[in-house]
């Protein structure tokens, strides 16, 4: 049985917690799990009533035609009362950019009032502060935090960060040492080049070229954050962020962690 959730805000009042996820391919599924273990929170599935059960291209086709359309899918009713939580982590996989339709349906029909909603989401390259700012758009009565997000590619690395990103914004108790900023920005060099292009290597897409990085150093990795130019679908010119970590192990491969456009 589920256990009702809580977590500490301050030291006087505690708080139901949920975890609320659409996961259509099972990654987002294992973020989701990941935090109900380490909140000790309830978990609830978001199911569409006529699933997305066919392969990238097909969802990734359904999903534009109803963005195009303004429709949204039908979801299955939930199994709880979401009147009865005070925190709720929601979860989705990134399309085109931003949350996946089912959360558009469930942002439609909730407005969350008076609720902290933390967004965690899963990608192939980026997404979670363009989504963050969306679901802020279409909550304006709730308190919509900063969230989490992790490549699909990186999920193996979840647990951890996980970890950090509870304790650091005060849902679990803890500490950890904190993340340095990174130094200026100055023009990349043949190294930096180097582990660019061993980060991005075989990513579908290309990323462009690395213009600038900063660096910092912490007690797991280096990490590199890129200022990149590169051209969009639509052959224009423009500027990303991408940041890149370094695992301090001595057979660590350099893996890039988002993308930010």
């Amino acid at each position: 049985m589920a256990m009702m959730a809580t977590i500490l805000t301050g030291c006087t009042k505690q708080q139901k917690v949920l975890v609320l996820y659409y996961s259509q391919t099972g990654t987002t599924q294992t973020v989701a799990e990941e935090l109900q273990k380490q909140l000790g929170a309830d978990i609830e599935r978001i199911e569409a009533a006529v699933p997305y059960d066919g392969d990238f291209g097909a969802t990734i086709e359904r999903s534009r035609q109803e963005r195009e359309s303004g429709e949204v899918p039908e979801l299955n009713p939930l199994n709880i009362n979401l009147d009865n939580y005070d925190v709720i982590f929601i979860g989705y996989p990134i399309w085109f950019g931003t949350y996946a339709m089912p959360i558009a349906t469930l942002v439609k029909e909730n407005d969350f009032a008076g609720k902290t909603v933390v967004p965690f989401c899963t990608f192939g390259s980026g997404g979670l502060g363009s989504s963050i700012e969306a679901l802020k758009e279409a909550l304006p009565k709730a308190d919509v935090r900063q969230g989490y997000g992790v490549r699909q590619a990186r999920i193996e690395a979840a647990p951890k960060e996980i970890e950090r990103f509870l304790i650091e914004n005060g849902f679990k108790e803890g500490t950890v040492a904190p993340l340095p900023d990174y130094s200026e920005q100055v023009p990349v060099t043949e190294e930096d080049s180097l582990i660019f292009d061993a980060a991005c290597f075989g990513y579908q897409f290309p990323l462009g070229t690395p213009v600038t990085v900063g660096k910092r150093e912490t007690e797991e990795s280096t990490d590199y954050k890129f200022t990149v130019k590169s051209r969009g679908f639509n052959g224009e010119e423009g500027t990303s962020t991408i940041y890149v970590t370094v695992g301090n192990d001595e057979n660590a491969k350099p893996e890039f962690t988002e993308v930010v456009r």
